[in-house]
């Protein structure tokens, strides 16, 4: 696993009704580890970097200090936009400010950037469905927040859901079956 987040971190979590698993014998962490691992496949941020795509910015470059988010605006040529989007999950500068003013993020580290992603998670109604397995159904919820989920709409590049599937299995996370 390569997210940050101490296996046992979900026993300290107080649940919402929709982040409760239907299915008692999920591996929660380890599904959550592996979709957070999928998040920054989808996001293109694991190969680039040094630090597991942690210190990442749009378009591939590199930042150095997790002090805060780095406030950097890109040009993307390809898609003709400017975006602040940076770390392993590429959060926009406003959503990250926006994280922090709720949850007190005191700097833009891997473990931040692993919480406020499932912060996201939850904020979708998605977290119960990746703590059981259920990938597919998690990624459409998440695709309102993450550009490179199919169907998100953007009109950037998306994943394919099969291939999104198969990184989440690779990265240790269990599908449920249906």
């Amino acid at each position: 696993m390569s997210a940050h987040l101490p296996r046992n971190w979900l026993d300290e979590v107080e649940l919402a009704p929709f982040d409760t698993p239907v299915d008692p014998s999920a591996d929660d962490a380890a599904n959550v580890a592996a979709f957070l691992d999928m998040l920054a496949h989808a996001e293109g941020t694991r190969r680039f970097g040094d630090e597991d795509g942690y210190n990442v910015l749009v378009g591939g470059g590199v930042f150095d200090s997790y002090a805060d988010h780095p406030r950097q605006l890109i040009y993307l040529p390809a898609y003709e936009i400017h975006s602040s989007a940076a770390g392993r999950y590429q959060f926009l500068e406003g959503t990250w400010d926006d994280l922090v003013g709720r949850y007190g993020y005191r700097d833009f580290g891997p473990v931040s950037q692993d919480e406020a992603a499932v912060q996201l998670i939850r904020q979708c109604k998605a977290l119960g469905m990746v703590r059981d397995g259920r990938i597919r159904e998690a990624i459409h919820a998440c695709r309102t927040i993450w550009a490179s989920l199919p169907g998100a709409g953007y009109g950037q590049r998306e994943v394919a859901t099969d291939d999104l599937v198969e990184a989440y299995r690779v990265a240790g996370g269990n599908v449920a079956q249906r």
